[in-house]
């Protein structure tokens, strides 16, 4: 069993930043890529990033890079989603993960946090 929990989001204007922490806990020795995702009203749960083991090698959908950097502090089980440069469209429920392997589909997950809302309006 693994437990995530998201903290971070909040309520802010475009261009502005945010950063959502992810801690992780529990059995995650074999579950230790994790990833976010965000999902909108009305629309499905989206891949926006995911991280290696060790940091070494990261994801992110199209949207958001340049604009978003995942990172993660194995000695304190923490994984981090700095987003800068926010847009409307990033408004959403935003969800750590963690899975076996490296990818920004949903379907490699199995453990899931609470989520998170960001919301982003003039």
């Amino acid at each position: 069993q693994v437990q995530l929990v998201e903290s971070g989001g909040g309520s802010v204007q475009p261009g502005e930043s945010l950063r959502l922490s992810c801690s992780v806990s529990g059995n995650s020795v074999d579950y230790n890529v994790i990833g976010w995702f965000h999902q909108a009203p009305g629309k499905e749960r989206e891949g926006v990033s995911c991280i290696s083991a060790y940091g070494k090698r990261t994801e992110y959908t199209d949207s958001v890079k340049d604009r978003f950097t995942i990172s993660r502090d194995r000695e304190e089980n923490m994984v981090y989603l700095q987003m800068n440069n926010l847009k409307p469209e990033d408004t959403a429920v935003y969800y750590c993960a963690a899975a076996k392997k490296l990818s920004l589909l949903r379907l490699w997950y199995d453990y899931w946090g609470q989520g998170t809302q960001v919301t982003v309006s003039p």
